[in-house]
């Protein structure tokens, strides 16, 4: 009977307990007697654990953004006491105000809830206060893999190698699954104490793209979205290939393949200049980047049916064992140097120096507008195991290395509906026509929780 009736079986806040209590009738095999049963917290979650903000103990700022901030905290009750996590509040009347950052919102919320993979990270609590939204996420305390390739300038052909590698299997798993990344940068890549990426933040994914199946949707990073995006010709999850080039090419180069002073200039380039590759590539490197940046996206290295398959087979990986990959067996290029769990050296001094906050959360929402945030809690099923056996986070501005980079430009996410409850939902992007349309204003734009060191020019990334 697992996952028949829609009830939260995780830890509800106590402030929303009364709006979760309610009274059916159950019918018995006598059809003239029935039997109120009074459905609360204490006897749904019985097995489960009750999760709220009063469970965490801040120790760290990690991020901030203009609706809320990432911290770094410990848990102190509960199953996972003593543990290290990063905790993502968000402020409900902030985002309510756009339906653009409500998608992105709930996008971000499901997905997580939907993967587990080794190379994405993992959601362990999701739950709300009345005025906020409260994500429990690992704590990746190696950092943004943009940090490191920041104080390399260019990686080397083998540590490229390893980083696409781990990337490659999770954008695999992802299309596996019927979700379309479509943000790859290095910003959205974390690295964990040992070295191994994470994918993070999910919010302009778009999920149950098969094969056959398009989206319109106008949304990513300028400087790594598909010739096929832009033109608003219909696109699949060959577009996340064509991104993987372009984190390639950024890796191995030093900026991505087609940069130009502002946001037309670059689509412009992306659209209808021939890729120019530095002379030091190697052949293999070289043929790998042209054939993932193909703009005919049936020409694409990945288009098949095949997907991640026929990438894992090119001669770029050819030393790499993808059984020892996925599995975590080999060994990564650099290892974060870190002194404890709660080390936060890998983020920026400007925020990790502030002092740790929750604002004291006293907002109310009208029925309808919190309606929309309606099935958010949630408790990992890692979670709910260990209590059965017992236990009681503005685009930042690269260095010189990018000196002829476009500002990185986010694109509006997919149209929200308000009276809609927060569930997953194969329908909850609206899709723009296949016709050519103006793009979107820059004042679109929203700006989400970043982590450390996201200090982005104004202006160019797409989707937020």
């Amino acid at each position: 009977m697992a996952g028949v009736f829609d009830i939260d079986l995780e830890s509800e806040d106590v402030s929303d307990a009364e709006e979760d209590e309610c009274h059916i009738s159950v019918e018995e095999t006598d059809p003239g007697q029935t039997e109120e049963v009074e459905l609360t917290g204490a006897c749904v979650n019985r097995d489960s654990e009750r999760v709220g903000p009063e469970c965490f103990e801040l120790l760290t700022v990690l991020g901030k953004g203009g609706y809320g901030k990432v911290f770094q905290v410990r848990k102190v009750q509960g199953s996972q006491t003593g543990k290290i996590f990063a905790m993502k509040v968000l402020r409900k009347a902030k985002i309510i105000c756009n339906a653009k950052d409500t998608a992105h919102t709930r996008a971000e919320r499901e997905i997580l809830e939907t993967v587990r993979h080794p190379f994405i990270v993992d959601l362990l609590y999701a739950f709300q206060t009345g005025g906020k939204l409260y994500l429990i996420l690992e704590c990746l305390i190696g950092g943004e893999l943009f940090m490191q390739l920041e104080k390399e300038g260019i990686f080397m052909e083998d540590t490229a190698c390893f980083y696409l590698g781990e990337i490659t299997l999770a954008l695999g798993h992802l299309h596996s699954n019927g979700i379309i990344y479509r943000d790859l940068k290095p910003e959205n890549i974390m690295l964990n104490h040992q070295g191994h990426i994470k994918l993070t933040d999910f919010g302009l994914c778009k999920e149950s793209i098969h094969d056959g199946s398009v989206t319109h949707t106008f949304c990513g990073t300028i400087e790594y979205m598909a010739p096929e995006i832009l033109m608003r010709s219909g696109h699949n999850r060959a577009v996340d290939w064509w991104s993987l080039g372009a984190l390639m090419y950024d890796m191995m180069t030093g900026s991505p393949p087609f940069t130009a002073e502002n946001r037309k200039k670059t689509i412009d380039k992306i659209l209808k200049c021939k890729l120019s590759l530095p002379p030091y590539l190697t052949p293999d490197a070289r043929d790998m980047i042209k054939r993932l940046l193909k703009k005919n996206s049936a020409q694409r290295l990945g288009s098949s049916k095949a997907d991640c398959g026929d990438i894992q087979k090119h001669p770029f990986f050819r030393h790499i064992n993808w059984d020892d990959l996925l599995n975590k067996r080999v060994e990564p290029p650099y290892k974060p140097s870190l002194q404890s769990d709660e080390d936060v050296s890998q983020f920026d001094s400007r925020f990790t120096r502030q002092t740790p906050v929750d604002s004291p959360d006293d907002t109310s929402l009208s029925h309808s507008a919190d309606h929309a945030f309606a099935g958010f809690t949630y408790v990992a099923p890692s979670v709910l195991e260990s209590l059965k056996e017992g236990f009681s986070c503005e685009p930042r501005t690269r260095p010189i290395r990018r000196l002829n980079s476009s500002p990185r430009t986010p694109i509006s996410p997919p149209k929200f509906c308000l009276t809609e409850p927060f569930r997953a939902s194969v329908d909850g992007e609206a899709e723009l026509p296949t016709q050519t349309k103006p793009l979107p204003s820059e004042n679109c734009a929203t700006q989400p929780i970043r982590t450390p060191g996201r200090t982005k020019k104004k202006g160019h990334r797409s989707g937020r």
